[in-house]
């Protein structure tokens, strides 16, 4: 990025704002062709990170010049920031715990939402995959928040173990479970597809995964569904 990511403020209220850029700002008569550039460079982006990316790339994609692109967008740094902040602040908005009472809904909802955030947008998944690949190093001002926010989830989840509403173990490591399960639908699309004897294209029927998900995830916890 042009600015060094450790210098960019964090929100002393441990909410990641809104992501704010070109493609947020579009105006009305701009709107399609900014959609067209978006839809490449998440493409382009979830291929390629960052670094593998070129503007060329971004433009052929999308259906321009490179100079038509560098016209609605200053470089590819200012729109992967902010697609990458898009990604991440879709995360906290979707994926909180809304209800805390039931732990057997609140993790089956959770763990719904997560598995169909990967299966219906794979790309934009794997853009922070890549950049987790890629050493992370555009994350500096996101982790203070996303420890923030995972500490909430783990002090509902101890809140559950403190009533005997499911058994004693680690809170952070069931997330993180929950996360690289529900995930490799996305990241590993393709291995899935083969192991389950489906086309490229094919849809998935989410359903059985989904009870198969959450059934694991609820006996683990030693939850009664």
């Amino acid at each position: 990025m042009n600015a060094d990511p450790a210098a960019l403020p964090v929100s002393t209220a441990q909410e990641m704002p809104a992501p704010d850029g070109p493609l947020s700002r579009a105006r009305p008569g701009r709107e399609r062709i900014m959609a067209a550039i978006r839809t490449a460079a998440v493409t382009e982006f979830s291929l390629h990170g960052l670094k593998g990316t070129s503007t060329q790339a971004i433009a052929a994609r999308a259906g321009l010049t490179k100079p038509q692109l560098h016209y609605y967008i200053a470089g590819k740094e200012e729109l992967y920031e902010e697609l990458l902040m898009q990604v991440l602040h879709a995360w906290k908005v979707v994926f909180s715990f809304e209800d805390a009472s039931d732990p057997a809904t609140v993790l089956g909802d959770y763990i719904r939402k997560k598995l169909d955030h990967a299966i219906d947008s794979p790309e934009m998944s794997r853009i922070f995959t890549r950049e987790i690949l890629d050493g992370g190093r555009n994350l500096d001002r996101y982790w203070p928040n996303a420890r923030a926010w995972t500490q909430k989830k783990i002090d509902v989840i101890n809140g559950w173990i403190a009533r005997g509403q499911m058994r004693p173990l680690d809170a952070r490591i069931l997330l993180m479970h929950i996360w690289a399960m529900t995930q490799s639908y996305a990241d590993y699309a393709i291995q899935t597809r083969v192991m389950l004897g489906l086309p490229p294209d094919a849809p998935f029927d989410r359903e059985p995964i989904a009870r198969e998900l959450v059934a694991f995830v609820l006996h683990g916890c030693g939850i009664e569904a």
